[in-house]
């Protein structure tokens, strides 16, 4: 990738965070906000109903057929023209509502996370059956994103203003990068600005950069035996996985300090008494630069094929996903932060604060404190440990997002804590204040061609004059069976 560079010249002063402060009042409210918030509130008890539904299916990436078909569903029966299918991918789709030269997107994404399963508790409590769970809160991301959708697409009506409001519909965000087909099937080339929010424990529009990544399966083929009468006749594919993981183990003492590698055996034989002749492992590859995640990785499959010769067995790897830093746009942050602060923090119930203190008391090392829902971050520019497919997004348009605390404050993503909340009526009023922030950032770009325009050349600015976009999938196609 050409730009890496450009990005990486600002890549420290991005991770060393620099706060500019919080506001010590909420700016003015422009005269919009009334209604953009009558509209969002209106429509609550559908975009609740549609989080509590896909919370509930909790369907893993590329198999949201039913969580895509309701959202699909709700969108059209506010008017949207419905485009199924882009991308080469079954469960991804554009909806759209307007006419005009200014196109705002806002992403949605509605896939689970597997391995995990909560009910909507505070304490652990596994559904039987159930063997996915909204624990990074998508079912809310997909449900606000809808909300924010529908109450911008009520106001251009309302006010007749030329534009277009599209929600693209982002499958398999967890791991297998259903936007980076997207852009590279160049459905974001006439975007103006695209619009995104995530689930967290607390409120905060800053800009915030990711880690650049890339994953793989990789596949050991030995020769299987009787373990014990003819083990000299076995080739162990574990013995190769395991292998290649002792060498990466061994890499890591040897790598730049931002570096992330996790991996999970997906394969490792049936019963101990066969030598397996299949075995695979599952790798994920982090760093804040793409070049380095390249660099990384080829020392990776270097480990992989020397795990295979030293075992006497086979290796081939699929790359399974991919994806690029987000693009941070301080243009768009510093307004997307002065909407959330219009909006503020979340108000708990008695029975929600009830249920926020006993969640609480569960969560191991918490960062942060019953109370933090109610407030804004200050405004910063930092760098996050997660990766997500945004990324290639804001490579291909200006893109901003907005965090808002739908989870206890102090839950990290990704655990039974966040699927409970994502379930429950706090997760639901999060969703809604991020509905809120979303729309109003869209009527202002609807309405201020300077701030397009500003946000237009610092994109152009960051992204550099020899930019040329390459993802790290290459040209596969969509692993719609990743999640079998």
């Amino acid at each position: 990738m050409k730009s890496t560079a450009n990005l990486m010249v600002t890549i420290a002063a991005i991770a060393v965070a620099s706060s500019a402060g919080a506001q010590e009042s909420p700016p003015q409210q422009p005269p919009e906000t009334d209604f953009v918030f009558q509209q969002v509130d209106a429509y609550a008890p559908t975009s609740n109903r549609v989080a509590r539904q896909i919370w509930e299916w909790a369907e893993v990436g590329y198999k949201e057929e039913k969580s895509s078909r309701l959202l699909q569903q709700e969108l059209a029966a506010e008017g949207f023209s419905i485009e199924k299918g882009v991308a080469g991918i079954p469960t991804a789709f554009i909806a759209s509502w307007g006419t005009g030269p200014t196109v705002i997107a806002i992403l949605a994404e509605f896939d689970a996370l597997p391995g995990i399963s909560q009910d909507a508790l505070p304490r652990r409590q596994e559904i039987d059956g159930k063997k996915a769970a909204h624990a990074c809160g998508h079912n809310l991301f997909a449900a606000g994103s809808l909300s924010a959708a529908v109450a911008v697409k009520r106001w251009l009506e309302q006010t007749a203003t030329p534009g277009v409001v599209r929600l693209y519909g982002t499958p398999a965000e967890e791991g297998g990068s259903g936007k980076v087909y997207m852009v590279r099937a160049g459905l974001f080339d006439d975007v103006d600005v695209a619009l995104h929010w995530h689930a967290d424990d607390q409120n905060t529009a800053a800009a915030r950069t990711s880690l650049a990544n890339r994953s793989a399966k990789f596949r050991f083929r030995g020769i299987a035996a009787h373990a014990s009468g003819a083990p000299q006749r076995g080739r162990s594919a574990l013995d190769g996985v395991e292998a290649m993981n002792f060498m990466v183990n061994l890499m890591r003492e040897h790598v730049p300090q931002e570096t992330r590698i996790h991996y999970v055996i997906t394969n490792g034989g049936a019963t101990p008494n066969v030598v397996p002749d299949f075995a695979e492992v599952f790798y994920y590859v982090r760093h804040p630069q793409t070049s380095r995640v390249r660099e990384l990785w080829t020392r990776v499959e270097a480990a992989a094929k020397a795990g295979a010769l030293g075992t006497g067995t086979k290796v081939d790897w699929e790359i399974i996903h991919g994806n690029n830093p987000v693009l941070v746009n301080e243009t768009l942050a510093k307004m997307m932060d002065r909407k959330l602060r219009i909006v503020g923090g979340v108000t708990y119930t008695s029975e929600e604060e009830a249920f926020a203190r006993a969640l609480y008391a569960t969560i191991n090392e918490p960062n942060g404190k019953i109370g933090d829902q109610l407030t804004v971050q200050p405004y910063r520019r930092s760098i996050g440990g997660g990766s997500t497919d945004v990324g290639d997004v804001s490579w291909a348009t200006p893109t901003v997002g907005v965090r808002t605390a739908t989870w206890v404050p102090g839950t990290p993503g990704h655990s039974w804590q966040a699927a409970a909340a994502s379930g429950s009526s706090i997760g639901l009023k999060g969703a809604q204040s991020a509905a809120k922030t979303l729309a109003l950032a869209a009527v202002e770009l609807f309405q201020s061609p300077e701030l397009r325009d500003a946000a237009r050349r610092e994109f152009v600015e960051a992204r550099g004059a020899d930019y040329e976009y390459v993802s790290l999938l290459g040209e596969r196609k969509p692993p719609l069976d990743y999640r079998d």
